[in-house]
């Protein structure tokens, strides 16, 4: 998977599109990332009492549910308002993400 935590990206497809926002974690079996403030989701928690802890409070919880990784694109680091595509270079046989538009490195 070419997008890694702590990209920039916006989504180009769904009820989400155009929404922009840092991909906070990667789940690469299953292709899909999850992005800081896009598809935020209500889950209804109920009050539990756990031995050692504090007990988990009843109530709305507002989470980052995931969205597949071909739903998103990256933003050019060089030009915020252009969408790139993620090639590779290789440099002293290590492998460096490229932003395809500008050339840009994104590492």
């Amino acid at each position: 998977m070419k997008i890694r935590k702590g990209d920039t990206v916006e989504v180009i497809a769904g009820k989400n599109k155009g929404q922009r926002g840092e991909v906070i974690r990667v789940f690469k079996e299953k292709n899909r990332v999850v992005v800081q403030g896009v598809n935020v989701r209500t889950k209804h928690q109920k009050q539990q009492q756990t031995r050692g802890q504090r007990p988990i409070e009843a109530g709305k919880i507002e989470f980052e549910a995931p969205i597949n990784a071909s739903n998103v694109m990256v933003v050019d680091p060089s030009d915020s308002t252009k969408l790139t595509r993620v090639g590779y270079r290789v440099e002293d046989g290590k492998k460096i993400r490229v932003a395809r538009n500008s050339g840009a490195d994104l590492d």
